[in-house]
């Protein structure tokens, strides 16, 4: 018997490894045969010996019989609300408040998607699920364990996290549950066959599939899950410091968190980071109402406290949904700077959110297609925020009989070059690097703030300038002259002044920055920092083989291939050679050099930052650079040094796993000798 408990045991821990790596990390290993063949290995077992079945097992996701009810849950402590806000000027009131209440401190804060599905919160005792509530009225939610245990990115038991040890003797976690877009267009359909009431939204369905007593209802729907809050942990060597710290920890224990999340030390930070998110969350698969911006340090979380429904260091950046009915009196077509044909509805003027649109997104072909939005049609436009409006549904039944379907052009609408639709991929392209359209939108993006920053630079100008023939790409703007630029439309001795003035200045914004402004696919400003702090200049990243790429965290191949694609391209090394010409930052702040004398005393060494150290770590990193080292954001077997700080956590275990020495503060200063005083400056 003995040998039976411990083969049900491995083939337990077995199907766990592999239901995270699927639900969890969409990184599966085996195929749905060897996983299928798996469990029907352990149901096997555990009906030969039903005295092996635990609480715990993959088997016992699904209860067997409906629900009498559900038993209410006394949360341990406050379920807080978020306090929301609409707009940038009320976030900056918000960041203000904060900075009153913490008098000279610096404050980081963690800017999250606002997932709207249904709060839940899950607690684990010695590592198992116990308990899952929904929120209620945040002092008492109803219990709905059985349904959450028929999600599977729900661990029924959690996993040991690296660097925490063992399964923590109580975790208390907040999430969301929510369904997919296209699981929610799939319920509809079959709701729809049915005979049966549609789901309003995705918000709605997910809700009520958790609010079913039978939890065959909710094990029948394809649910996901993200965690964000850890509310209560005890057993583990060090309680994490920070928001991102927590997250981290959350999903060491085997809890999906999402990787979209944005670290902004400034306002103007975070304006880009909203600014950023406006434009991802429709390419998001799941539904978002908002972004949710808290104080990173947990320390500073506590001393700020809550109000006696809210908390004080977070907000709801709220895009506040509402709906009007207009006209559709054409569509357009618009070329950006990857060359992406985007379609655009011209609407009869209609008041929606306190503006007047007549305008309203169409996404893609696709979109249309599925939407069949024909012109003439009368259509439902929402809007969020300050995020363009879009049309959500066609009043199909309105219809007239004069609407014709449309139909996507095969050329591009500015160049009239062939348009290409790529594999895997919604959008239809323009792939003609002398497009005109596209260059605008290079240009554009190139000058806007979360890249060079180049005030003035507004669509206006660009045009005239692009109009009079005096530049062609970004890079020219280096040559201008005041005289031309002044004699452009609307312009004169001092704004030609003020922008040649903005242009210079750009010249000195870091480098992420100008890795972003190049415009290549795929990178934003976060995965823009990553490639900087990893690689430390424009020239090493243009060199970079693809296995220094994958090294890079949240690189993947995608990523990695477009920025191959990028330096690739004729275009794109000419207006290199005019930026560097130009005299425009090309290395991060003291980037080590080629050719660093070897007398430097860190030269060809390469270390990792990890946990909190006693100075920003972008100080250290630049004093490690002066020194001619370099600092990378993964533990590899190349890696020379890891720096842990206190809390370290998974990049610590990473450096004992393969042999990697582990240096305190103290010691870095000592490696660094002669430029100890840089690192006492930093």
């Amino acid at each position: 018997m003995k040998a039976k408990h411990e083969a049900v045991a491995r083939l337990r821990d077995l199907i766990r490894y592999h239901d995270h790596l699927y639900y969890v990390l969409d990184r599966p290993e085996i195929s749905d045969a060897e996983y299928d063949r798996l469990y029907r290995e352990m149901v096997d077992l555990e009906a030969a010996h039903p005295e092996l079945v635990t609480p715990d097992s993959p088997t016992q996701r699904v209860g067997g019989e409906p629900l009498p009810g559900f038993r209410q849950v006394v949360h341990r402590s406050p379920v807080l609300s978020l306090e929301d806000v609409f707009n940038l000027g009320e976030l900056r009131d918000f960041t203000d408040r904060v900075a009153r209440l913490l008098p000279g401190e610096p404050v980081e804060y963690v800017a999250e998607p606002k997932i709207d599905g249904l709060t839940v919160i899950l607690t684990y005792r010695d590592g198992t699920l116990v308990q899952g509530a929904t929120r209620g009225d945040g002092a008492v939610g109803e219990d709905i364990t059985a349904n959450l245990r028929t999600i599977r990115s729900v661990p029924l038991r959690l996993r040991s996290a690296a660097g925490a040890g063992d399964a923590p003797t109580l975790l208390e976690a907040r999430g969301e549950v929510f369904l997919p877009f296209n699981a929610f267009a799939e319920l509809n359909r079959e709701r729809a066959e049915r005979g049966e009431p549609l789901f309003a939204n995705p918000r709605n369905a997910a809700a009520g599939s958790l609010r079913q007593l039978d939890p065959r209802v909710a094990a029948g729907r394809p649910l996901e899950t993200y965690f964000y809050h850890l509310r209560a942990v005890a057993g583990v060597p060090s309680a994490p410091a920070s928001q991102v710290a927590a997250l981290g920890l959350l999903a060491g224990f085997g809890l999906r968190v999402n990787q979209l999340r944005w670290v902004c030390r400034t306002d103007e930070e975070l304006e880009a980071a909203v600014e950023e998110f406006s434009r991802l969350r429709g390419e998001l698969p799941y539904a978002t109402d908002g972004m949710v911006i808290k104080v990173n340090s947990l320390d500073q979380q506590e001393r700020l406290g809550a109000r006696s429904k809210s908390p004080r260091w977070a907000v709801a950046l709220k895009y506040e949904a509402e709906e009007a009915v207009s006209k559709i009196l054409d569509i357009e077509l618009t070329v950006g700077r990857t060359g992406a044909i985007t379609p655009t509805a011209v609407l009869e003027p209609v008041r929606l959110a306190g503006t007047t649109v007549s305008r309203a997104g169409l996404h893609n072909e696709d979109y249309i297609r599925e939407k069949d939005a024909r012109v003439g049609d009368r259509v439902v436009v929402r809007k969020a925020g300050e995020i363009i409006p879009e049309v959500v549904r066609v009043l199909a039944e309105e219809r007239t009989g004069a609407e014709a379907p449309y139909e996507f052009p095969r050329r591009c609408p500015a160049c009239g070059e062939p348009a290409h639709r790529l594999p895997d991929e919604a959008a239809v392209r323009c792939l003609n690097d002398a497009c005109p359209a596209r260059a605008r939108e290079a240009i554009l993006h190139f000058g806007s703030r979360p890249a060079l920053d180049i005030d003035g630079l507004g669509e206006a100008v660009v045009d005239a300038l692009l109009e009079n023939k005096l530049i062609q790409d970004a890079g020219d703007l280096y040559v201008l002259r005041a005289e031309e630029v002044a004699a452009l439309p609307r312009m004169g001795e001092k704004s030609a002044a003020n922008l040649l003035a903005a242009i210079e200045r750009g010249k000195e914004r870091p480098l992420d920055k100008l890795i972003f402004a190049l415009g290549i696919r795929h990178v934003g400003a976060r995965v823009a920092r990553l490639l900087a702090d990893h690689f430390g200049g424009v020239k090493r990243l243009a060199a970079a083989a693809p296995e220094e790429m994958a090294a890079v965290p949240e690189v993947g191949p995608k990523i990695a291939e477009s920025v191959r694609l990028f330096f690739q391209e004729e275009g794109n090394r000419r207006l290199l050679q005019k930026l560097k010409e130009a005299g425009v930052r090309m290395e991060a702040a003291h980037a080590p050099q080629q050719g660093e004398p070897a007398g430097a005393p860190l030269a060809g060494l390469t270390f990792v930052l990890t946990g909190t150290l006693s100075k920003p770590r972008s100080q250290v990193q630049e004093a490690i650079e002066a020194a001619g080292g370099k600092v990378s954001s993964s533990v590899s077997k190349k890696t020379a040094y890891v720096v842990a700080g206190d809390d370290a956590g998974s990049k610590l275990e990473n450096a004992r796993r393969l042999g990697v020495a582990v240096l305190d503060e103290a010691g870095l200063e000592r490696l660094l000798g002669d430029r100890r005083r840089d690192y006492d400056d930093a």
